[in-house]
Protein backbone atom coordinates (compact mmCIF):
# COMPACT_ATOMS: atom_id res chain seq x y z
CA UNK A 1 0.00 0.00 0.00
CA UNK A 2 2.82 2.49 0.46
CA UNK A 3 6.08 2.18 -1.43
CA UNK A 4 8.62 -0.23 -0.18
CA UNK A 5 11.42 1.91 -0.05
CA UNK A 6 8.87 3.81 3.10
CA UNK A 7 8.04 0.40 4.79
CA UNK A 8 11.11 0.95 7.39
CA UNK A 9 10.05 4.33 8.22
CA UNK A 10 6.61 3.87 8.56
CA UNK A 11 8.05 0.66 11.05
CA UNK A 12 10.38 2.63 13.17
CA UNK A 13 7.08 5.58 13.65
CA UNK A 14 5.16 2.70 14.48
CA UNK A 15 7.14 0.77 17.31
CA UNK A 16 8.05 4.43 18.16
CA UNK A 17 4.76 5.30 19.52
CA UNK A 18 4.68 3.99 23.38
CA UNK A 19 6.98 6.49 24.19
CA UNK A 20 4.13 9.04 24.29
CA UNK A 21 2.34 6.92 27.29
CA UNK A 22 2.19 7.31 30.76
CA UNK A 23 1.76 3.74 33.02
CA UNK A 24 -1.60 1.99 32.87
CA UNK A 25 -2.66 -1.60 33.20
CA UNK A 26 -6.22 -2.51 32.55
CA UNK A 27 -7.25 -6.78 32.46
CA UNK A 28 -10.56 -7.24 32.27
CA UNK A 29 -12.19 -10.68 31.36
CA UNK A 30 -15.98 -11.51 31.46
CA UNK A 31 -18.77 -14.11 30.72
CA UNK A 32 -21.68 -13.43 28.65
CA UNK A 33 -25.24 -14.57 27.58
CA UNK A 34 -27.50 -13.07 25.46
CA UNK A 35 -30.33 -13.79 23.83
CA UNK A 36 -30.62 -12.66 19.83
CA UNK A 37 -33.98 -12.68 17.37
CA UNK A 38 -32.90 -11.96 13.79
CA UNK A 39 -35.99 -10.77 11.50
CA UNK A 40 -36.04 -11.41 7.73
CA UNK A 41 -38.30 -9.15 7.25
CA UNK A 42 -38.23 -9.94 3.03
CA UNK A 43 -39.41 -13.56 3.71
CA UNK A 44 -41.38 -12.93 6.65
CA UNK A 45 -38.78 -15.45 9.06
CA UNK A 46 -37.38 -15.33 12.16
CA UNK A 47 -34.71 -16.72 13.82
CA UNK A 48 -33.51 -16.92 17.25
CA UNK A 49 -30.57 -18.32 19.00
CA UNK A 50 -28.90 -17.94 22.74
CA UNK A 51 -25.10 -16.94 22.78
CA UNK A 52 -22.95 -17.85 25.44
CA UNK A 53 -19.47 -15.80 24.91
CA UNK A 54 -16.02 -15.60 26.77
CA UNK A 55 -13.84 -12.89 26.04
CA UNK A 56 -10.96 -10.73 27.62
CA UNK A 57 -10.25 -7.04 27.32
CA UNK A 58 -7.03 -5.74 28.14
CA UNK A 59 -4.56 -2.56 27.44
CA UNK A 60 -1.05 -1.84 28.55
CA UNK A 61 0.67 1.68 28.36
CA UNK A 62 4.08 2.54 29.37
CA UNK A 63 7.36 4.39 28.51
CA UNK A 64 8.59 1.07 26.93
CA UNK A 65 5.25 -0.77 25.88
CA UNK A 66 1.92 -0.01 24.50
CA UNK A 67 -0.47 -2.86 22.86
CA UNK A 68 -4.15 -3.58 23.66
CA UNK A 69 -6.30 -7.06 23.63
CA UNK A 70 -9.80 -7.40 22.42
CA UNK A 71 -10.95 -11.15 21.75
CA UNK A 72 -14.33 -12.80 21.95
CA UNK A 73 -15.18 -16.74 21.68
CA UNK A 74 -18.80 -17.22 20.96
CA UNK A 75 -20.90 -20.39 21.07
CA UNK A 76 -24.20 -19.57 19.68
CA UNK A 77 -27.08 -22.50 19.89
CA UNK A 78 -29.81 -22.36 17.88
CA UNK A 79 -33.56 -22.67 18.63
CA UNK A 80 -34.43 -24.43 15.51
CA UNK A 81 -33.74 -26.76 12.78
CA UNK A 82 -33.28 -23.79 10.89
CA UNK A 83 -29.97 -22.74 12.35
CA UNK A 84 -27.34 -24.88 13.17
CA UNK A 85 -24.77 -24.37 16.38
CA UNK A 86 -21.57 -22.11 15.85
CA UNK A 87 -18.48 -21.48 17.15
CA UNK A 88 -17.39 -17.71 16.19
CA UNK A 89 -13.97 -16.06 16.87
CA UNK A 90 -13.41 -12.15 17.08
CA UNK A 91 -10.41 -10.35 18.53
CA UNK A 92 -7.73 -7.79 16.85
CA UNK A 93 -4.28 -8.08 19.17
CA UNK A 94 -1.51 -4.54 18.37
CA UNK A 95 1.00 -4.36 20.18
CA UNK A 96 4.57 -2.22 20.48
CA UNK A 97 7.35 -3.02 22.48
CA UNK A 98 10.34 -1.13 23.07
CA UNK A 99 13.18 -3.54 24.20
CA UNK A 100 16.72 -1.30 23.98
CA UNK A 101 17.65 1.86 22.78
CA UNK A 102 17.12 1.85 19.14
CA UNK A 103 15.47 -2.26 19.37
CA UNK A 104 11.71 -2.43 18.83
CA UNK A 105 9.68 -5.17 18.77
CA UNK A 106 5.90 -4.45 16.49
CA UNK A 107 3.04 -7.43 16.52
CA UNK A 108 -0.28 -7.52 15.81
CA UNK A 109 -3.55 -10.26 15.59
CA UNK A 110 -6.44 -10.40 14.01
CA UNK A 111 -9.77 -13.14 14.08
CA UNK A 112 -12.84 -12.19 12.47
CA UNK A 113 -15.42 -13.35 9.97
CA UNK A 114 -15.80 -11.48 6.06
CA UNK A 115 -17.05 -11.94 3.28
CA UNK A 116 -15.72 -14.67 0.54
CA UNK A 117 -16.86 -13.81 -3.11
CA UNK A 118 -17.27 -10.02 -4.39
CA UNK A 119 -20.30 -11.67 -6.59
CA UNK A 120 -22.01 -13.38 -3.71
CA UNK A 121 -24.40 -11.56 -0.87
CA UNK A 122 -22.91 -9.27 1.53
CA UNK A 123 -24.07 -9.67 4.92
CA UNK A 124 -23.51 -6.58 7.44
CA UNK A 125 -24.72 -7.66 10.71
CA UNK A 126 -22.96 -10.97 10.96
CA UNK A 127 -26.42 -12.53 13.12
CA UNK A 128 -27.63 -16.58 12.14
CA UNK A 129 -26.00 -18.57 9.32
CA UNK A 130 -24.93 -15.72 7.02
CA UNK A 131 -24.37 -16.29 3.43
CA UNK A 132 -20.90 -15.82 1.79
CA UNK A 133 -18.63 -15.79 4.89
CA UNK A 134 -15.53 -16.91 5.93
CA UNK A 135 -13.89 -17.21 9.37
CA UNK A 136 -10.38 -15.47 9.16
CA UNK A 137 -7.05 -15.56 11.50
CA UNK A 138 -4.26 -13.67 10.86
CA UNK A 139 -0.95 -12.72 12.64
CA UNK A 140 2.49 -10.84 12.15
CA UNK A 141 5.28 -9.67 14.22
CA UNK A 142 8.84 -8.43 13.97
CA UNK A 143 11.91 -6.88 15.15
CA UNK A 144 12.89 -2.62 13.85
CA UNK A 145 16.12 -0.97 14.26
CA UNK A 146 17.18 2.26 13.97
CA UNK A 147 20.44 3.77 15.10
CA UNK A 148 22.20 7.46 14.64
CA UNK A 149 25.97 7.51 13.26
CA UNK A 150 26.56 10.91 13.35
CA UNK A 151 24.51 12.87 10.58
CA UNK A 152 23.59 9.25 9.16
CA UNK A 153 20.73 7.37 10.65
CA UNK A 154 20.22 3.87 9.33
CA UNK A 155 16.92 1.13 9.93
CA UNK A 156 15.71 -2.23 9.23
CA UNK A 157 12.81 -4.05 10.08
CA UNK A 158 12.20 -7.78 9.99
CA UNK A 159 8.27 -9.07 9.67
CA UNK A 160 6.73 -12.49 9.51
CA UNK A 161 2.93 -12.88 9.48
CA UNK A 162 0.57 -15.96 8.35
CA UNK A 163 -3.01 -15.83 7.25
CA UNK A 164 -5.55 -18.66 7.62
CA UNK A 165 -9.21 -19.19 6.15
CA UNK A 166 -11.88 -21.46 6.77
CA UNK A 167 -14.19 -22.18 3.53
CA UNK A 168 -16.93 -19.78 3.15
CA UNK A 169 -20.53 -20.75 4.45
CA UNK A 170 -23.14 -21.50 1.98
CA UNK A 171 -24.79 -19.21 -0.52
CA UNK A 172 -21.57 -17.82 -2.25
CA UNK A 173 -23.00 -16.89 -5.48
CA UNK A 174 -25.97 -17.22 -7.42
CA UNK A 175 -26.99 -20.71 -9.03
CA UNK A 176 -24.86 -22.04 -12.25
CA UNK A 177 -22.27 -19.43 -12.11
CA UNK A 178 -18.78 -20.85 -11.75
CA UNK A 179 -17.08 -20.55 -8.34
CA UNK A 180 -13.56 -19.27 -7.83
CA UNK A 181 -11.27 -21.25 -5.68
CA UNK A 182 -11.00 -21.04 -1.63
CA UNK A 183 -8.13 -19.22 -0.31
CA UNK A 184 -6.92 -21.78 2.56
CA UNK A 185 -3.52 -19.92 3.94
CA UNK A 186 -0.25 -17.65 3.57
CA UNK A 187 3.19 -16.93 5.37
CA UNK A 188 5.27 -14.05 4.13
CA UNK A 189 8.20 -12.55 4.82
CA UNK A 190 9.41 -8.82 4.64
CA UNK A 191 12.96 -7.63 4.81
CA UNK A 192 13.64 -3.83 4.73
CA UNK A 193 16.64 -1.47 5.57
CA UNK A 194 17.36 1.95 5.03
CA UNK A 195 20.10 4.83 5.11
CA UNK A 196 19.82 8.58 5.21
CA UNK A 197 21.37 11.92 5.43
CA UNK A 198 18.86 14.51 6.61
CA UNK A 199 18.56 18.37 5.14
CA UNK A 200 21.19 20.79 6.35
CA UNK A 201 23.79 18.32 8.22
CA UNK A 202 26.05 17.10 5.42
CA UNK A 203 24.42 18.08 2.49
CA UNK A 204 21.69 21.23 1.71
CA UNK A 205 19.46 18.06 0.35
CA UNK A 206 18.33 15.33 2.10
CA UNK A 207 19.51 11.68 0.38
CA UNK A 208 18.22 8.19 1.40
CA UNK A 209 18.99 4.88 0.09
CA UNK A 210 16.59 1.85 1.09
CA UNK A 211 15.92 -1.81 -0.28
CA UNK A 212 13.29 -4.28 0.76
CA UNK A 213 12.59 -7.85 -0.42
CA UNK A 214 9.94 -10.02 0.55
CA UNK A 215 7.80 -13.15 -0.05
CA UNK A 216 4.61 -14.92 0.06
CA UNK A 217 4.27 -18.67 -0.02
CA UNK A 218 0.22 -19.76 -0.53
CA UNK A 219 -1.37 -22.87 0.23
CA UNK A 220 -4.02 -22.53 -2.97
CA UNK A 221 -2.30 -23.71 -6.42
CA UNK A 222 1.15 -23.42 -4.41
CA UNK A 223 0.64 -20.11 -5.34
CA UNK A 224 4.02 -18.02 -4.75
CA UNK A 225 4.88 -14.17 -4.50
CA UNK A 226 8.36 -12.50 -4.37
CA UNK A 227 9.74 -8.86 -4.93
CA UNK A 228 12.86 -7.37 -5.17
CA UNK A 229 13.39 -3.46 -4.26
CA UNK A 230 16.27 -0.58 -4.45
CA UNK A 231 15.72 2.64 -4.39
CA UNK A 232 17.11 6.19 -3.81
CA UNK A 233 15.64 9.27 -2.66
CA UNK A 234 16.36 13.20 -2.37
CA UNK A 235 14.67 15.75 -0.71
CA UNK A 236 15.07 19.76 -1.50
CA UNK A 237 13.94 22.15 1.12
CA UNK A 238 12.13 25.44 -1.03
CA UNK A 239 11.36 26.70 2.23
CA UNK A 240 10.83 26.18 6.03
CA UNK A 241 7.63 23.77 5.82
CA UNK A 242 8.09 22.85 2.05
CA UNK A 243 9.69 20.65 0.38
CA UNK A 244 10.40 19.07 -3.27
CA UNK A 245 11.04 15.09 -3.55
CA UNK A 246 12.15 12.71 -5.84
CA UNK A 247 13.26 9.16 -6.38
CA UNK A 248 14.21 6.11 -8.61
CA UNK A 249 14.02 2.43 -8.07
CA UNK A 250 14.72 -1.01 -9.67
CA UNK A 251 12.06 -3.91 -8.78
CA UNK A 252 11.50 -7.37 -9.68
CA UNK A 253 7.70 -8.67 -8.53
CA UNK A 254 6.88 -12.21 -9.63
CA UNK A 255 4.19 -14.03 -8.47
CA UNK A 256 2.95 -17.60 -10.01
CA UNK A 257 0.76 -20.98 -9.37
CA UNK A 258 0.45 -24.21 -10.71
CA UNK A 259 -2.92 -25.49 -12.43
CA UNK A 260 -5.51 -27.85 -10.94
CA UNK A 261 -6.45 -31.06 -11.37
CA UNK A 262 -8.81 -31.41 -13.20
CA UNK A 263 -11.31 -34.70 -13.13
CA UNK A 264 -12.84 -33.89 -16.97
CA UNK A 265 -12.47 -30.96 -19.16
CA UNK A 266 -14.18 -27.75 -16.58
CA UNK A 267 -13.86 -29.33 -13.51
CA UNK A 268 -11.93 -28.50 -11.20
CA UNK A 269 -11.23 -31.65 -8.44
CA UNK A 270 -12.20 -30.76 -5.02
CA UNK A 271 -10.27 -31.43 -1.74
CA UNK A 272 -12.93 -32.21 1.35
CA UNK A 273 -12.66 -28.41 1.87
CA UNK A 274 -13.68 -27.80 -1.58
CA UNK A 275 -10.58 -26.23 -2.66
CA UNK A 276 -8.93 -26.77 -6.23
CA UNK A 277 -6.22 -29.74 -5.72
CA UNK A 278 -2.93 -28.99 -7.48
CA UNK A 279 -1.53 -30.50 -10.84
CA UNK A 280 1.53 -32.36 -8.95
CA UNK A 281 2.64 -32.15 -12.81
CA UNK A 282 2.30 -29.08 -13.58
CA UNK A 283 4.33 -26.29 -14.49
CA UNK A 284 4.84 -23.20 -12.22
CA UNK A 285 2.44 -20.22 -14.42
CA UNK A 286 3.32 -16.60 -14.06
CA UNK A 287 0.34 -14.37 -12.98
CA UNK A 288 2.41 -11.25 -13.17
CA UNK A 289 5.61 -10.16 -14.06
CA UNK A 290 7.44 -6.80 -13.70
CA UNK A 291 11.12 -6.18 -13.89
CA UNK A 292 12.63 -2.50 -14.68
CA UNK A 293 12.87 0.66 -13.06
CA UNK A 294 10.52 3.32 -11.28
CA UNK A 295 10.11 6.46 -10.66
CA UNK A 296 8.54 9.41 -8.75
CA UNK A 297 8.65 13.14 -8.04
CA UNK A 298 6.38 15.37 -4.88
CA UNK A 299 6.07 17.81 -3.09
CA UNK A 300 6.23 17.65 0.89
CA UNK A 301 4.25 19.96 3.26
CA UNK A 302 4.70 20.42 7.04
CA UNK A 303 3.04 23.40 8.11
CA UNK A 304 3.70 22.55 12.01
CA UNK A 305 4.51 19.39 13.65
CA UNK A 306 0.86 18.28 14.04
CA UNK A 307 -0.14 18.68 10.18
CA UNK A 308 1.44 17.24 7.00
CA UNK A 309 0.79 16.78 3.61
CA UNK A 310 2.99 14.41 0.99
CA UNK A 311 1.87 13.59 -2.68
CA UNK A 312 4.09 11.53 -5.68
CA UNK A 313 2.98 11.05 -9.30
CA UNK A 314 5.09 9.00 -11.59
CA UNK A 315 5.47 5.95 -13.41
CA UNK A 316 5.11 2.29 -12.11
CA UNK A 317 3.68 -1.09 -13.08
CA UNK A 318 3.91 0.19 -17.37
CA UNK A 319 1.49 2.92 -16.01
CA UNK A 320 1.01 6.59 -14.12
CA UNK A 321 0.91 5.81 -10.63
CA UNK A 322 -0.12 8.14 -7.86
CA UNK A 323 0.42 7.69 -4.32
CA UNK A 324 0.14 10.26 -1.41
CA UNK A 325 -1.03 10.96 2.21
CA UNK A 326 -2.47 13.38 4.92
CA UNK A 327 -2.04 13.32 7.99
CA UNK A 328 -4.25 16.08 10.49
CA UNK A 329 -3.56 15.91 14.66
CA UNK A 330 -6.11 19.16 15.61
CA UNK A 331 -6.05 18.29 19.32
CA UNK A 332 -4.57 15.06 21.46
CA UNK A 333 -8.07 13.96 21.01
CA UNK A 334 -8.97 14.50 17.35
CA UNK A 335 -7.11 13.49 14.43
CA UNK A 336 -7.62 12.36 10.37
CA UNK A 337 -5.65 10.58 8.32
CA UNK A 338 -6.12 10.26 4.59
CA UNK A 339 -4.11 7.78 1.99
CA UNK A 340 -4.20 7.49 -1.61
CA UNK A 341 -2.08 3.98 -2.77
CA UNK A 342 -0.94 2.09 -5.67
CA UNK A 343 0.87 -1.26 -5.37
CA UNK A 344 1.02 -4.94 -6.40
CA UNK A 345 -0.76 -6.86 -3.75
CA UNK A 346 -1.83 -10.53 -2.77
CA UNK A 347 -4.55 -10.71 0.08
CA UNK A 348 -2.36 -12.12 2.66
CA UNK A 349 0.56 -9.08 2.73
CA UNK A 350 -2.31 -6.46 2.15
CA UNK A 351 -3.81 -8.16 5.37
CA UNK A 352 -0.35 -7.70 7.21
CA UNK A 353 -0.09 -3.70 6.00
CA UNK A 354 -3.40 -3.33 6.78
CA UNK A 355 -2.97 -4.97 10.28
CA UNK A 356 -0.18 -2.77 10.96
CA UNK A 357 -1.93 0.90 10.14
CA UNK A 358 -4.18 -0.23 13.03
CA UNK A 359 -3.62 2.30 16.56
CA UNK A 360 -1.90 0.54 19.48
CA UNK A 361 -5.13 1.97 20.75
CA UNK A 362 -8.73 1.38 19.46
CA UNK A 363 -12.33 1.88 20.43
CA UNK A 364 -13.89 -1.65 21.19
CA UNK A 365 -17.75 -1.91 20.36
CA UNK A 366 -19.76 -3.20 23.24
CA UNK A 367 -22.10 -4.98 21.28
CA UNK A 368 -21.57 -8.44 19.70
CA UNK A 369 -23.34 -6.70 16.47
CA UNK A 370 -20.42 -4.23 15.58
CA UNK A 371 -17.63 -6.48 17.17
CA UNK A 372 -16.54 -7.89 14.18
CA UNK A 373 -13.37 -5.91 13.20
CA UNK A 374 -13.83 -6.26 9.47
CA UNK A 375 -14.14 -2.53 8.82
CA UNK A 376 -13.31 0.57 10.30
CA UNK A 377 -10.78 0.61 13.55
CA UNK A 378 -11.34 3.79 15.48
CA UNK A 379 -8.33 4.98 17.69
CA UNK A 380 -8.40 6.93 21.39
CA UNK A 381 -5.97 9.10 20.49
CA UNK A 382 -5.57 11.64 17.69
CA UNK A 383 -1.86 11.15 16.60
CA UNK A 384 -3.39 7.47 15.69
CA UNK A 385 -6.90 7.83 14.49
CA UNK A 386 -7.29 4.37 13.26
CA UNK A 387 -7.37 2.30 9.92
CA UNK A 388 -10.27 0.31 7.91
CA UNK A 389 -9.71 -2.76 6.85
CA UNK A 390 -12.59 -2.85 3.64
CA UNK A 391 -10.42 -2.31 0.71
CA UNK A 392 -8.69 -6.26 2.25
CA UNK A 393 -12.18 -7.28 3.41
CA UNK A 394 -14.34 -6.32 -0.22
CA UNK A 395 -13.07 -10.29 -1.02
CA UNK A 396 -10.88 -12.64 0.31
CA UNK A 397 -9.06 -12.81 -3.17
CA UNK A 398 -6.89 -16.45 -3.89
CA UNK A 399 -5.30 -14.34 -6.99
CA UNK A 400 -2.26 -11.42 -7.01
CA UNK A 401 -4.27 -7.64 -8.00
CA UNK A 402 -3.26 -4.31 -8.62
CA UNK A 403 -4.78 -2.43 -5.58
CA UNK A 404 -5.27 1.31 -5.91
CA UNK A 405 -7.40 3.42 -4.19
CA UNK A 406 -8.15 5.58 -1.33
CA UNK A 407 -8.81 5.41 2.37
CA UNK A 408 -9.61 8.34 5.04
CA UNK A 409 -10.44 8.43 8.67
CA UNK A 410 -11.32 10.60 11.44
CA UNK A 411 -11.60 9.75 15.10
CA UNK A 412 -12.37 12.27 17.84
CA UNK A 413 -13.56 12.49 21.77
CA UNK A 414 -15.08 15.64 23.43
CA UNK A 415 -15.71 15.25 26.64
CA UNK A 416 -18.85 12.55 27.28
CA UNK A 417 -18.69 11.61 23.47
CA UNK A 418 -16.63 9.50 20.88
CA UNK A 419 -17.20 9.61 17.52
CA UNK A 420 -15.39 8.25 14.28
CA UNK A 421 -16.12 9.02 10.60
CA UNK A 422 -14.39 6.00 7.89
CA UNK A 423 -14.54 6.15 3.94
CA UNK A 424 -12.79 5.13 0.55
CA UNK A 425 -12.72 3.96 -2.46
CA UNK A 426 -11.11 0.28 -3.83
CA UNK A 427 -9.98 -1.14 -7.14
CA UNK A 428 -8.29 -4.59 -8.03
CA UNK A 429 -6.78 -5.56 -11.44
CA UNK A 430 -6.94 -9.40 -10.85
CA UNK A 431 -3.81 -11.27 -12.17
CA UNK A 432 -3.94 -14.40 -13.99
CA UNK A 433 -2.04 -16.46 -15.54
CA UNK A 434 -2.56 -17.62 -19.39
CA UNK A 435 -2.61 -21.55 -18.58
CA UNK A 436 -0.45 -23.62 -21.19
CA UNK A 437 1.75 -20.87 -22.25
CA UNK A 438 2.66 -18.95 -19.28
CA UNK A 439 2.74 -15.16 -20.63
CA UNK A 440 1.64 -12.14 -18.66
CA UNK A 441 -1.76 -11.72 -18.39
CA UNK A 442 -4.24 -9.26 -16.91
CA UNK A 443 -7.46 -10.35 -15.45
CA UNK A 444 -10.61 -8.42 -14.43
CA UNK A 445 -11.55 -5.80 -12.23
CA UNK A 446 -12.64 -5.64 -8.84
CA UNK A 447 -14.06 -2.22 -6.58
CA UNK A 448 -15.71 -0.86 -4.24
CA UNK A 449 -16.97 2.30 -2.06
CA UNK A 450 -17.27 2.20 1.48
CA UNK A 451 -18.44 4.23 4.56
CA UNK A 452 -18.94 3.89 8.47
CA UNK A 453 -20.01 5.94 11.29
CA UNK A 454 -19.47 5.59 14.66
CA UNK A 455 -20.99 7.39 18.05
CA UNK A 456 -20.12 6.99 21.95
CA UNK A 457 -21.73 8.68 24.63
CA UNK A 458 -21.91 8.25 28.24
CA UNK A 459 -24.53 9.37 29.60
CA UNK A 460 -24.04 8.91 33.25
CA UNK A 461 -21.09 7.04 35.28
CA UNK A 462 -23.05 3.45 35.02
CA UNK A 463 -25.07 3.94 31.41
CA UNK A 464 -24.37 5.38 28.09
CA UNK A 465 -25.33 4.73 23.84
CA UNK A 466 -23.05 3.38 20.60
CA UNK A 467 -24.43 3.57 17.81
CA UNK A 468 -22.92 2.70 13.99
CA UNK A 469 -24.37 2.73 10.63
CA UNK A 470 -22.69 1.36 6.97
CA UNK A 471 -22.78 1.25 3.63
CA UNK A 472 -21.02 -0.78 0.90
CA UNK A 473 -20.79 -0.79 -3.01
CA UNK A 474 -19.61 -3.64 -4.58
CA UNK A 475 -19.08 -4.10 -8.49
CA UNK A 476 -17.17 -6.97 -10.43
CA UNK A 477 -16.05 -7.68 -14.01
CA UNK A 478 -16.12 -11.57 -13.11
CA UNK A 479 -18.63 -13.57 -14.54
CA UNK A 480 -22.07 -13.27 -12.58
CA UNK A 481 -21.12 -9.95 -10.96
CA UNK A 482 -23.37 -7.14 -10.55
CA UNK A 483 -24.11 -4.37 -8.58
CA UNK A 484 -24.48 -4.97 -4.98
CA UNK A 485 -25.42 -2.45 -2.06
CA UNK A 486 -24.82 -3.58 1.69
CA UNK A 487 -26.18 -1.01 4.39
CA UNK A 488 -26.88 -1.41 7.81
CA UNK A 489 -27.22 0.29 11.23
CA UNK A 490 -27.60 -0.72 15.10
CA UNK A 491 -28.07 1.63 18.30
CA UNK A 492 -27.02 0.18 21.83
CA UNK A 493 -28.09 0.67 25.20
CA UNK A 494 -25.88 -0.22 28.21
CA UNK A 495 -26.39 0.17 31.94
CA UNK A 496 -23.99 -1.74 34.41
CA UNK A 497 -24.90 -2.55 37.93
CA UNK A 498 -21.90 -2.87 39.59
CA UNK A 499 -19.28 -5.94 37.74
CA UNK A 500 -22.65 -6.90 35.96
CA UNK A 501 -23.38 -4.63 32.48
CA UNK A 502 -26.36 -5.46 30.57
CA UNK A 503 -27.30 -4.06 26.75
CA UNK A 504 -29.95 -4.00 24.54
CA UNK A 505 -28.78 -3.33 21.03
CA UNK A 506 -31.36 -3.00 17.95
CA UNK A 507 -30.08 -3.80 14.00
CA UNK A 508 -31.70 -2.89 10.85
CA UNK A 509 -29.77 -4.33 7.44
CA UNK A 510 -30.62 -4.14 3.58
CA UNK A 511 -29.05 -6.01 0.89
CA UNK A 512 -29.77 -5.28 -2.95
CA UNK A 513 -27.94 -7.24 -5.92
CA UNK A 514 -30.71 -7.52 -8.26
CA UNK A 515 -30.98 -10.42 -10.66
CA UNK A 516 -30.89 -13.66 -8.74
CA UNK A 517 -29.52 -12.37 -5.10
CA UNK A 518 -32.20 -10.06 -5.45
CA UNK A 519 -33.07 -8.05 -2.01
CA UNK A 520 -32.93 -8.54 1.79
CA UNK A 521 -34.23 -6.42 4.81
CA UNK A 522 -33.64 -7.63 8.06
CA UNK A 523 -34.19 -6.80 11.85
CA UNK A 524 -32.34 -7.39 14.37
CA UNK A 525 -32.44 -7.27 18.15
CA UNK A 526 -30.22 -8.82 21.33
CA UNK A 527 -30.33 -8.42 24.90
CA UNK A 528 -27.27 -9.70 27.03
CA UNK A 529 -25.79 -9.58 30.54
CA UNK A 530 -22.13 -9.83 31.22
CA UNK A 531 -20.15 -10.68 34.01
CA UNK A 532 -16.54 -8.92 34.04
CA UNK A 533 -14.35 -10.16 36.68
Amino acid sequence: MIRPALLATAAVIAAAAPARAQNATVIAPYIEIGQVLDADLTNDDVLTYTSVAAGIDAAITGPRAEAQVSYRYERRIGWNEDLGDQDIHSGLARAAVRLAPGLSLEAGGLATRTRSDIRGAAPGLLTGDADNISQLYTVYAGPSILRQKGALTVGADYRIGYTKVETPTFGVVAPGVPRLDYYDDSLNHLAAARASLAPNTVLPIGLTASGAWEREDAGQLDQRYTGWFVRGDVLVPVSPTVALTAGVGYERITTSQRDPLFTSPGAPALDRDGRFLTDPNSPRRIAYRTDGVYYDAGVVWRPNRRTSIEAHAGKRYGTESYIGAISYQASKSVGLQVQVYDAVQTFGRQLRQGLATLPTGFVNARDSFSQQFNGCVFGTSGDAPGGCLNDVFQSISTASYRARGVDGILSAQRGRSTFGVGAGYSNRRLHAPNTGSGIVTFGLNDESWYGQLFYSRTLSDVSGVDANAFVNVYDSDLAGGEDIVSLGATAAYFHNFGRLQTTATLGLYHFDAGGTLGKALSAQALIAARYTF
